[in-house]
């Protein structure tokens, strides 16, 4: 009777062929999911690299109205009172004052949003541009209109198609949201099968030289899938985050106390006070936000859609040495001025620091110049890696069937043979 000794070889080639048959079912899920959500991954992919740089982009193709000339002699801005109304001049009475963007630097105008209500409750959103040296209105434009998911200018266009497929807030921004979920699962499960099992670092990390077309494709799949993953994976999460927040919260409160300022609300004055419904100015939320973060410059101004709606002053560049992130949004009452919410990772829980990321990872600014090219590299990736798949994927079915097709000729050849 002979008796089987467990080698440390034995065990090392058992512990393998365990490894080889787990990895057969992540390369079903990653080949599934890569062939089902390819496509819209290219999609994100490619919009979003546009997105990156989409302010430069827009002043490109509307010169215009969104860029001005700086005045050779005392170029301050105007107040902001007088810049808002310049806009509210522009637009009907019945228009509502949603949203302003700061100009990105010096040659850059105001952007003001507004929604106007129009016949059969329809609205629509137009944006008003205006020089902030003279407070004078360069132009306006309609974006979108509520009848219509196909918005009207092209860097909207691409946002909506990046963020909602054009399918709409409600349905678009669910979608997208699950599709990102399943995306992040497709790249996490290329990295496990990515992972050299033998060892073979070098030939996992790099592309072969003078390497047939077959092991071309194979390499830069596997290559540009790897050093892609590391911008992709926070950057597909931080969209599912921006998409469904009302899902990722809750998972996140699990772990630690998370203020989502999307989700507080102005309280009205009780109907029996004098001066119900007064609400402060847009100018003077932004002056409470600087009282707040003296330094830095404002950069997004949510307005008033809603008697519940809250301002949210959103400023860039304050100064915390102890902050990596330099970006801090105040929530205000629009009856009272009062501070309602910050966005802060100076002072926050570990769950708001990590929402306060998801934006800036998302959009590559968290780092500058370095983190929007990587995004903007990592975006390009993704039809890349979906068209690689492909070929691989016909690659391998091609040469199973020539395996099959020679099984077959051997076993017809053998049985004539008896």
């Amino acid at each position: 009777m002979t008796s089987l000794i467990n080698t440390p070889k034995t065990t090392a080639n058992t512990h393998l062929n365990q490894l080889k048959a787990r990895r057969k079912l992540w390369l079903s899920v990653h080949l599934w999911l890569g062939l089902v959500l390819g496509l819209f991954l290219s999609i994100f992919g490619i919009t979003g690299s546009i997105l990156v740089f989409h302010a430069e982009i827009n002043e490109l193709l509307n010169p215009k109205l969104l860029t001005v000339t700086v005045p050779e002699s005392n170029p301050a801005y105007q107040p902001l009172a007088h810049i808002f109304q310049a806009g509210r001049i522009a637009m009907p009475e019945s228009a509502n004052h949603t949203f302003a963007n700061y100009p990105r630097n010096e040659t850059a105008a105001f952007k003001l949003m507004y929604a106007l209500p129009v016949a059969n409750e329809v609205v629509e959103n137009w944006e008003v541009y205006v020089n902030p040296y003279t407070a004078e209105v360069t132009g306006k434009q309609l974006m979108a209109s509520s009848d219509n998911f196909v918005p009207h200018s092209f860097i909207g266009f691409i946002f909506e198609l990046h963020y909602a497929l054009l399918l709409g807030e409600e349905i678009g921004y669910a979608v997208v949201g699950i599709m990102g979920a399943l995306l992040v699962i497709s790249v996490l499960t290329g990295l496990i099968l990515w992972w050299p099992l033998t060892g073979k670092w070098l030939q996992a990390l790099t592309v072969k030289r003078k390497a047939s077309a077959e092991r071309l494709n194979f390499d830069l799949h596997k290559t540009s899938g790897l050093y892609s993953a590391l911008v992709l994976i926070p950057v597909l999460f931080s969209g599912v985050y921006m998409d469904i927040p009302e899902y990722v919260v809750p998972v996140l409160e699990v772990f630690s106390p998370v203020t989502y300022r999307y989700w507080f609300r102005s309280t009205p004055p009780s109907a029996n006070k004098a001066g119900d419904n007064q609400t402060i100015s847009m100018a003077e939320a932004v002056a409470i936000a600087d009282k707040r973060y003296p330094t830095g410059r404002a950069d997004w101004i949510y307005g008033l859609s809603q008697t519940t709606s809250t301002y949210t002053v959103c400023k860039h560049d304050v100064a915390d040495k102890g902050s990596v992130i330099s970006r801090r949004c105040v929530v205000i009452d629009q009856y009272s001025g009062k501070i309602l919410d910050v966005d802060d990772p100076a002072i926050g829980t570990a769950g708001e620091v990590f929402t306060h990321w998801q934006w800036p990872l998302h959009s590559g600014q968290a780092f500058g110049w370095t983190g929007r090219i990587l995004v903007f590299l990592s975006g390009l990736a993704c039809p890349l890696l979906f068209i690689t798949g492909i070929i691989r994927w016909q690659q391998k079915r091609r040469a199973k069937q020539s395996l099959k097709n020679r099984f077959k000729i051997v076993k017809t050849q053998g049985s004539g043979g008896i």
